[in-house]
């Protein structure tokens, strides 16, 4: 799987962003989908997960309330809507494939990671 990350950018805080990530290259459903992110300093740490069939949500606790995670099989894209920003939420944004749920949870052994995107929030 191939997986194009977009739509970063630079917010004040209390704005919003959504980002996509486009899917190729294999069949979209077989894949649990997921974000990571990561901050200068610090280790990547998951955000948000979704399952197959886009019935079961995950979250971090830092982000629970204030983002929205989604999938559409038709355009092989999964979403990630950030609101509410916080300067603590800046980080490159990373999407992320796995058949196994448990993995992207976990964030280790994923079988696919995109490039990232920057969010960069200003107080």
């Amino acid at each position: 799987v191939q997986l194009q990350a977009s739509g970063g950018g630079q917010v004040q805080a209390g704005g919003s962003l959504r980002l996509s990530c486009a899917a190729s290259g294999r069949t979209f459903s077989d894949y649990n989908m997921g974000w990571f992110r990561q901050a200068p300093g610090k280790e990547r740490e998951f955000v948000s997960a979704i399952t197959r069939g886009g019935a079961g949500t995950y979250y971090a606790d830092s982000v629970k309330g204030r983002f929205s995670i989604s999938r559409d099989s038709a355009k092989n894209t999964v979403y990630l809507q950030l609101n509410s920003l916080i300067p603590e939420d800046t980080a490159v944004y990373y999407c992320v494939a796995d058949r196994r749920l448990s993995t992207v949870l976990g964030g280790r052994g994923l079988d696919y990671w995109g490039q990232g995107t920057q969010v960069t929030v200003s107080s």
